[in-house]
């Protein structure tokens, strides 16, 4: 095609060239010489349009490119519908029902274990009894706090227990509608953040069961400390016993005088 155009161009310089020989001295030598210097700058003008156009052809090949890696990628701030997204955001914001043990044994009294039966499961202790003699002896509130530990405990564990089911039940419900909406994505970052909204939502339906086991564990460790206090007492009291008796044997010792005079018997006949 540039071939093309500058013969053309030539004929067309020779053809004005030959014209203007009518009313001018007409010089080949000088003549051909322009003719050829006008050539040559012509050809470099159609080979500058020629690597403009080259360029031009490039630019837009690179452009369809981007615009097929945006549409197959898609816009990350046009996605903002998704599914989990509101479900997960609260969950993690929901600091849960379970309370410290300190808390829990902070709110143990005895009288509350003097009531307590589990729902009619057990009978309860009442605040007082009657002795044999038929008085009414009341009973001493603070050695029944160790008791009223333990049921603050075992109830903090029924309260975990049903925030984590409830929540469990809107997590994989939140996890199975992410996954249909993963499947039909359409764009890499739909997929992209999809999947990430399901890391989230797995991460906190884990989280829950670790709410769950951490109030169980409460509850054993509530149960560990209640038998050690229990042989703590036994030891204790047996120290007591022990120390009561030696004094006893002493003060029985000093109380009472054994005779050094020999035994006197009566004859019997």
């Amino acid at each position: 095609m540039m071939k093309t155009m500058i013969a053309v161009i030539i004929g067309s310089i020779w053809c004005v060239a030959s014209a203007n020989a009518q009313y001018i001295v007409y010089d080949p030598t000088l003549n051909v010489q322009n003719a050829i210097n006008q050539v040559a700058n012509i050809a470099k003008y159609v080979e500058m349009i020629d690597n403009q156009i080259q360029q031009i052809n490039t630019l837009t090949s690179q452009l369809q490119e981007l615009q097929h890696y945006s549409h197959v990628f898609g816009d990350p701030s046009q996605i903002v519908n998704l599914a989990g997204v509101n479900t997960l955001v609260q969950d993690l914001q929901n600091t849960g029902v379970g309370q410290t043990l300190g808390s829990l044994q902070n709110l143990s009294q005895g009288v509350d274990a003097f009531t307590y039966n589990a729902s009619g499961l057990y009978q309860s202790v009442g605040e007082t009894f009657r002795t044999p003699n038929g008085n009414t002896i009341s009973r001493e509130q603070d050695l029944y706090r160790p008791f009223s530990a333990i049921n603050h405990t075992t109830q903090n564990f029924s309260d975990v227990y049903a925030d984590v089911i409830a929540r469990r039940k809107e997590l994989k419900l939140n996890i199975a509608a992410t996954t249909e909406q993963l499947q039909s994505a359409t764009t890499a970052s739909e997929a992209q953040k999809l999947t990430g909204v399901l890391i989230g939502l797995n991460s906190s339906l884990v989280a829950a069961d670790k709410e769950l086991d951490q109030a169980l564990d409460l509850s054993l460790v509530q149960d560990v400390e209640n038998r050690n206090d229990q042989q703590k007492q036994q030891q204790a009291h047996k120290e007591e016993q022990e120390a009561e008796f030696i004094e006893s044997v002493q003060k029985y010792g000093d109380t009472i005088t054994p005779s050094v005079e020999p035994a006197s018997f009566q004859a019997t006949h």
